[in-house]
């Protein structure tokens, strides 16, 4: 099973300016559109999984994340295909072969556009990811600014990496993100 082990931080554009001048390591540009699905009846919000589709410069990632534990999340992705052509595949890793029963009653739910600017941190005795996201999110025919700050464990010894994004989230002051980009698009959907 992927695992994905992330937190989120609230930004302002000035925040992720600093962070990219200041945060050293190799850094790589992204433009994301993404587009999450769901049924009409949110089988899978209400089973805290999220389905999306993203193209990340112009290169298609579809992507099953399931819960595991509050900061730990399944995920699952196959490239180069649609979302469609995605769900078998997706269906088998995640373990939710009634995932290929409800596909054909998958509709777009919200979305997000934004730019992404990924940092590869290599710490002591961990390696992570910095991104700076910043854009959009889309939902109800509305949109609300995204300006966002994550780190993202990648390998070596998770309790290293969690007391780094303590001291980087002290040091920068920043506000913990409780909720997903698909969680507060899909609010914005629902008129919320």
């Amino acid at each position: 099973m992927g695992k994905e082990l992330e937190l989120k931080f609230a930004a302002t554009g000035c925040v992720l300016e600093q962070l990219r001048s200041e945060i050293p390591g190799r850094e790589t540009q992204y433009q994301m559109q993404t587009t999450y699905y769901d049924t009409p009846q949110g089988e899978l919000s209400h089973r805290r999984c999220t389905l999306r589709c993203r193209l990340e410069n112009g290169q298609s990632v579809c992507t099953l994340k399931t819960p595991v534990s509050d900061t730990e999340r399944g995920e699952f992705d196959v490239a180069d295909v649609t979302i469609y052509e995605a769900i078998a595949p997706l269906a088998e890793a995640g373990g939710m072969k009634d995932l290929i029963e409800i596909a054909g009653e998958l509709i777009p739910v919200c979305g997000a556009r934004f730019q992404r600017i990924a940092k590869e941190i290599i710490g002591d005795g961990f390696v992570a990811e910095l991104a700076l996201d910043q854009g959009v999110l889309l939902g109800g025919g509305k949109e609300i600014p995204l300006c966002e700050a994550e780190l993202e464990y990648k390998a070596g010894d998770e309790g290293l990496f969690l007391a780094y994004a303590t001291a980087f989230a002290a040091k920068y002051d920043l506000t913990t993100e409780k909720l997903s980009k698909f969680a507060r698009a899909a609010a914005l959907a629902k008129g919320e």
